[in-house]
Formats: structure tokens, C-alpha cells, sequence
């Protein structure tokens, strides 16, 4: 893998501008939320993919459909009797 350098300047607020060449290589986009570490004396920016990740955790889940409707149903008969005069 090939790496690329770039040097920045750090403007006001801390604000640093990742080169063109950099964000299209790393598929980066206005909005995208990157990861910031410090590791000694450097400072790391991961990308993050944040719907691979929520698919992810999305899978990990243990969902019973049809029980998680039965307590809806329970749930929504409860709130009605409640309702009645």
C-alpha cells in the first residue's frame, strides 16, 4: 500500500483541511464522522463507516419478532382499557 503524505496547516480553532488526493482516496465526504486518536506523539484519523456498522450491530441482535409484537398488543390493550370511562 502507498503512502501518502501531505503537510497542513492548522488554521484558526484547530481546524486542519485534508488534501483532495487524500479524501477521495479514502472515500471521505462532507458530513462523514472520522475517528481521532492520539498514539504517542502522532495524531491518527480513522474513517467510519457508519452504516456497515450498524448493520453490524443490527445482526448481534437477538430479536423474537413475535414475541416483541405480542407486548405491542399488550402493551396497546393496556393503554385502551385506561382510555375507557
Amino acid at each position: 500500500m502507498a503512502i501518502l503524505r501531505s503537510r497542513v496547516r492548522v488554521g484558526r480553532r484547530g481546524v486542519i483541511v485534508i488534501p483532495k488526493d487524500i479524501r477521495e482516496k479514502l472515500g471521505i465526504v462532507e458530513g462523514m464522522f472520522l475517528e481521532l486518536s492520539v498514539e504517542g506523539d502522532r495524531i491518527v484519523l480513522k474513517t467510519r463507516d457508519l452504516w456497515s456498522e450498524l448493520r453490524m450491530r443490527g445482526r448481534r441482535l437477538k430479536v423474537d419478532i413475535d414475541e416483541a409484537e405480542r407486548e405491542l398488543d399488550e402493551d396497546e390493550e393496556h393503554w385502551m382499557e385506561r382510555l375507557k370511562p
